[in-house]
Parts: structure tokens; C-alpha cells; sequence
């Protein structure tokens, strides 16, 4: 006689099999998630490795520098396959951070920020409108800045860096980019985790074009910096590092 489950009458060998082929299809998926992270850690380490750029496997303390934009989204987390170092934007050379952002067990975006050199009292988010971008405290809804919408936390301050050529640059970045944000002297946006380096390193430029419209570097201090040395002389520098 067949075993049944009382008040069931699904045979408990059925059971088994269930239990068996879940837990091995849970496995399947594990080593499927580890094998893509080390693909992209291989990936960012090589990436870092030719850019001449520092890499960390992980900074449990750096995306608590913010609290906007996609961190606050998803919780500030951990920051892994963390890629730091400094590239040239058209008013100069600004730092750069690159690191997926782990929050909850899981990467869920690619986080890129390019940083100014001087800090604005306002956070201003520039979200998608195709991005579930409610979460329980949001900034103050400013309104439409070109394709995207502006959340802020002090409406008259993000008025004054909001330019046509702020918009202009906001839409350079692409639509695959669910929100970029000005927040404690950065410029960052929030990229896919399946994002490639080339894809991030124009990501870079796109924010490092932000980063020059709000915060443009004093014509003097340019000045200074373009005059040639007496021991460089005439000798062009690197254009990118």
C-alpha cells in the first residue's frame, strides 16, 4: 500500500522529489550568481588594472558617504568590486569611484560618481519616470527636468543648478540610467549590474559633464593650471589617466 500524507493524499515520495529538485535548483542558481560575480569582479579588476586605477574586493564604509539617489533606495549596503582613481573631465581632473552595491544579499546597481570641488547645499535626484523610484522618504518633487523628474531637498537652491545645460547634460547619459544625483560635493548616477566597463566609462564621462556644468572650475585656478611650467615647458601632459 502506498504511503499518503493524511488529510493530503499526495504520496509523500512525491514529496521527496520536490524537496530534491528545489534544492538542486537552488544550488544551480547559486553557482550560476557566484559565476557571474566573478566574471564581473575579473572584469573590474582588469578594467581598473589598464586605467591605471586602484581596486578593493570590498568598502563596507564608502557608500555611507550618501544617503540620496539610488542609495537610498536600496539601503547603503556594502560597496564590492570597488574600482578608485581620478580621470580628466573637460575643466580638469576630478576623483572617481566605480563599486557595485550590495544591500539585502544582493547587487542590485553599479554605482558611479565623479566628484566636484565644491559642495552644494542640495541633493538633487534625477529619476527616470519608468523607474519605481517611490520609497517611504522622498525628497520634495520639483518637477519635469527634461525627460527625467527632479526630486530635491531645498526647492530654491536646486532652481539655481538647474540650467539648460545641466539638462542638456542629464540627457547625455541615457535612459538605461535609472537615476543620477548631486549629493555632498559628487555627481553619481546608478547603473545596471550587468553594466560593462565600456558602458561605465561613458557613464563616467556623461556625470564628469555634470560635474563640470555645476561646478565649473574658477577661470583664474584654470589659468594657472594651463600655464606651462619652467621645468615642463612647452611638453603636453597626458590627456586621461
Amino acid at each position: 500500500m502506498t504511503t499518503t500524507l493524511p488529510h493530503v493524499g499526495i504520496p509523500a515520495w512525491v514529496w521527496f522529489v520536490i524537496a530534491v529538485v528545489a534544492a538542486v535548483a537552488g544550488g544551480l542558481f547559486l553557482l550560476r550568481d557566484r559565476a557571474l560575480l566573478t566574471s564581473r569582479n575579473r572584469e573590474r579588476r582588469r578594467w581598473a588594472a589598464l586605467r591605471g586605477w586602484q581596486f578593493a574586493e570590498s568598502d563596507p564604509q564608502l557608500p555611507s558617504q550618501w544617503s540620496g539617489g539610488a542609495v537610498a533606495y536600496y539601503g547603503d549596503g556594502v560597496a564590492r568590486d570597488v574600482v578608485a582613481g581620478s580621470t580628466f573631465t573637460a575643466d580638469g581632473r576630478r576623483k572617481v569611484y566605480v563599486f557595485d552595491l550590495e544591500a539585502g544579499g544582493r547587487v542590485n546597481v553599479v554605482i558611479a560618481a565623479v566628484q566636484c570641488r565644491r559642495v552644494h547645499p542640495v541633493v538633487l535626484e534625477l529619476w527616470v519616470p519608468s523607474t519605481p523610484f517611490q520609497r517611504e522618504h522622498m525628497p520634495e518633487l520639483l518637477g519635469p527636468v527634461g525627460q527625467r523628474y527632479a526630486f530635491v531637498s531645498d526647492i530654491a537652491a536646486a532652481r539655481a543648478l538647474i540650467t539648460p545645460d545641466l539638462v542638456d547634460a542629464t540627457e547625455e547619459i541615457g535612459q538605461d540610467i535609472a537615476v543620477a544625483w548631486i549629493e555632498a560635493g559628487w555627481v553619481l548616477a546608478a547603473a545596471a549590474p550587468s553594466s560593462s566597463p565600456s558602458r561605465l566609462e561613458r557613464l563616467l564621462r556623461g556625470i564628469g559633464e555634470i560635474a563640470d556644468v555645476v561646478d565649473p572650475f574658477d577661470t583664474e585656478e584654470a589659468a594657472v593650471a594651463a600655464e606651462p611650467s619652467a621645468e615642463a615647458g612647452s611638453k603636453p601632459g597626458s590627456t586621461d589617466s
